[in-house]
């Protein structure tokens, strides 16, 4: 009875330097990169995909038939939802400074990085142990968050890991505790890495749970890197 989580994380939806916290459609360059991953995709037992546009749209550029999972839902972003980087760090800039690196902060009234990573904790000590092969298309910060966990690394730990979008990262179940293995960069991302915050929306509708949480109606957001 194994359990093999593989996390690809959902491609970014543009390359603008002052983005919005919120939701957006990929651009016609991020499909098609994910359109040419997903030829190379192995098959997996199953497959999920958290409740935001830029997942949805990439789980179909994929082509996967994927089952949505709430629990995997992004940042609750608060108040700073549908707001550009530029303003938020204009107008709250230690506040934006201490959401960097304080895992606890939550400037914008929203789920804190300590927060998060403890409800992707939870979820995944929530997977079934024969689960099998399983592909999760997720925000970065999800990936992030699932890291942390992995390797019992503390939460200021959580923006230091790199997770390019459509990259892959296999967390394996053995025993009572999970180990790591990074998985190939999509082609035709070397050479960038500008962190920028990239949107997305937790669906309104609730949806039943394959694994722990409730399905809540709460909107989320991510930085990931492109």
């Amino acid at each position: 009875m194994s359990v093999r989580l593989t996390f690809i994380c959902a491609t970014a939806e543009d390359t603008t330097r002052n983005p919005v916290f919120g939701d957006g459609l990929l651009s016609e360059r991020g499909l098609r990169t994910a359109r040419v991953v997903g030829t190379t995709l192995p098959p997996y037992s199953l497959a999920i995909r958290a409740p935001s546009t830029r997942c949805a749209q990439t789980a179909d550029a994929l082509g996967l038939d994927t089952t949505l999972e709430p629990a995997l839902r992004d940042f609750d972003y608060g108040t700073w939802r549908g707001r550009t980087v530029g303003e938020v760090t204009a107008d709250d800039p230690y506040g934006y400074g201490a959401w960097l690196t304080d895992p606890d902060a939550a400037p914008h009234g929203g789920e804190s990085v300590r927060r998060l990573c403890r409800r992707v904790a939870n979820w995944l000590s929530t997977v079934p142990p024969g689960t099998g092969d399983a592909l999760a298309i997720t925000e970065p910060a999800i990936v992030r968050a699932s890291l942390v966990h992995a390797l019992s690394a503390p939460a200021t730990a959580f923006w230091h890991f790199d997770v390019p979008p459509l990259s892959l990262v296999t967390l394996t179940l053995r025993g009572d505790h999970w180990t790591v293995r990074p998985g190939p960069v999509t082609p035709g991302r070397a050479g960038t890495r500008r962190a920028v915050p990239m949107p997305c929306i937790a669906a309104q509708n609730r949806t039943t749970l394959l694994w722990g949480e409730a399905a809540t109606d709460e909107r989320h957001d991510l930085i990931a890197w492109v």
